[in-house]
């Protein structure tokens, strides 16, 4: 199979979809490659690191679009990639359709298969392709709020861990998956005083006994929200539902409740944000005021430090693409829980919760494909 690897094209995104350790095990399975030139610059992988494996070296995202079979991505396809998918193309990139309505509606039309890295999900409800990425921004998320947070920044000048005889700062996390967690971690690792809530107790349970109290836990709801959230001195939100556009679980009435120069980080923005006043930010202007609170939401965090997510992505998603590059069937054979990840499939959506977020009908992945 033909396997190209485009230029990202988001604003500030320098994460690229596959590492030369990848494209080394696609050619050595007689796979051609095509990347991009300057693809990997943003990663500090150059073209001739992809050239040493046997990868090809394109000019443009013209030559990768109208020559691959499979696409490899990090973040959804932007309006002028999605003009030159078309059917029989496979795209395997980060997609989150919900939050992004016109791209799903473009790549309904263009009829290419689409499948997210966010909604491959195994039985147990893990969500591996995701993970890693949620891993990093939750950790990020910690250090922005912590940044924020100082008073150069626009913060109330609180250092997150506190000194000897003065209080650290108190972070509340919303969210215990795999983005809240690390978050939570971060913070109370930094020294301060960290509470997390979810509605899944188990999560909590595990984490109580993880931390050994070292961060509270506490079933979340309307109650506990609005005791805590206008004491804490960070609110990061980190709330998911796998495919759909994220709940608001923090109310307008919430924040301007907080503390001037208190800070809000919405690590779910990519979702459409877990927090009724978050709106998706960028690197270069990463924050805004609401009132006086700080809001940071950056909708690619881990574009922050596309080397170490390049390699942490690519990691995970290697053993998927090489599946995939024999055959969509194969793929699914070797890994079910690939069928879910497929969005959209020629010309139709195929995942039952994003077609909730289109409000266009659902169709069975298998059957759209023609799959038995």
């Amino acid at each position: 199979m033909i396997v190209g690897v485009p230029t990202e094209v988001k604003s500030e995104e320098y994460r690229i979809a596959l590492t030369p350790v990848g494209a080394r095990e696609l050619t050595a399975r007689g796979h051609r490659i095509m990347v991009q030139a300057g693809a990997g610059r943003g990663s500090a992988i150059s073209d001739e690191d992809f050239a040493a494996v046997g990868a090809e070296i394109v000019s443009s995202a013209a030559e990768v679009f109208g020559g691959a079979e499979l696409i490899l991505k990090v973040k959804e396809p932007q309006p002028s990639e999605i003009a030159q998918l078309g059917s029989g193309q496979i795209l395997f990139t980060f997609l989150h359709l919900a939050a992004y309505p016109e791209e799903g509606k473009g790549l309904v039309v263009g009829g290419a298969t689409a499948i997210a890295y966010e909604t491959v999900q195994l039985p147990s409800g893990a969500l591996p392709l995701l993970a890693p990425m949620s891993e990093i921004a939750g950790r990020l998320a910690a250090q922005a709020g912590a940044h924020f947070l100082e008073r150069p920044h626009g913060g109330r000048g609180v250092l997150i861990g506190g000194a000897a005889g003065v209080p650290p700062a108190r972070v509340t996390v919303i969210g215990a998956g795999s983005a809240g967690t690390n978050a939570a971690m971060i913070a109370a690792g930094m020294g301060a005083a960290v509470t997390i809530l979810d509605i899944n107790v188990d999560r909590l349970r595990h984490l109580d006994e993880l931390h050994h109290g070292r961060i509270v836990t506490i079933r979340s709801s309307i109650y506990a929200l609005d005791e805590i959230i206008p004491t804490s001195d960070l609110v990061i939100g980190a709330v998911l539902v796998p495919g759909a556009r994220a709940p608001i679980v923090v109310t307008e009435d919430q924040v301007a409740g907080m503390r001037p120069g208190s800070v809000v980080v919405d690590i779910s923005i990519d979702q459409g944000g877990c927090i009724a006043t978050a709106r998706e930010t960028t690197h270069t202007d990463p924050t805004y005021l609401v009132g006086e609170v700080i809001h940071y939401a950056v909708g690619n965090i881990p574009g922050a430090v596309p080397r170490t997510s390049t390699y942490a992505l690519t990691n995970a998603t290697l053993p998927y693409t090489v599946a995939l590059a024999e055959s969509l069937e194969a793929g699914f054979a070797a890994y079910p829980e690939l069928v879910r990840g497929v969005n959209v499939a020629n010309g139709v959506v195929t995942n039952r919760a994003v077609a909730a977020a289109l409000g266009a009908p659902y169709h069975d992945p298998l059957e759209a494909l023609q799959i038995t």
